[in-house]
């Protein structure tokens, strides 16, 4: 294959230019498509013993919480049910409260999203089945994830969470 070849030519570094001039590209063209944010949703999992779950993103290398986009004919709970099975390997045990509604078009550098943050409830063992997105899934005590340098406003996420009140940003 002709672009195959040619991608393997250019090497890591001319490989990852390309693919980041086409992620802008198909982000502008999402963008003049769609012209309306997207819905996803982000997960504070909660372990039995306390602890909440975070994942690395393949993309920028950074602690995240868990979560996504709602797909085409999910409802929110299967979007969770499905986001936390993609990139934790964990089963949804219950739900918590709603921590927040965030839409600021700056929140996530990929595109205008909103995202709908839950407290939900976990059971099972750790095991990330989207290995694309996600390279490690690990828990920590809420203090120690709330030191750490987090993906998109996830830190502000965590910061609502444990003021205990809803909020809209």
């Amino acid at each position: 294959m002709v672009i195959g070849n040619s991608l393997c030519a250019l090497g890591t570094i001319g490989q990852r230019l390309v693919m980041k001039r086409f992620a802008y590209v198909a982000q502008t063209a999402l963008g003049l498509l769609f012209r309306r944010p997207l819905l996803g949703v982000c997960l504070i999992p909660l372990r039995e013993d306390g602890q909440i779950v975070l994942v690395k993103r393949r993309d920028n290398g950074c602690w995240s919480l868990p979560g996504g986009m709602v797909d085409w004919g999910e409802n929110i709970q299967q979007s969770i049910v499905r986001e936390l099975n993609e990139e934790t390997g964990l089963t949804l045990r219950g739900m918590g409260r709603l921590v927040g509604v965030y839409s600021a078009a700056d929140r996530d550098p990929r595109i205008h999203s909103i995202c709908l943050t839950f407290e939900v409830n976990v059971q099972g063992e750790m095991q990330v089945n989207d290995l694309n997105e996600i390279s490690e899934a690990q828990a920590f005590a809420l203090d120690q994830a709330a030191q750490m340098q987090l993906s998109h406003d996830h830190l502000q996420q965590l910061q609502d969470y444990s003021q205990g009140q809803l909020v809209i940003r």
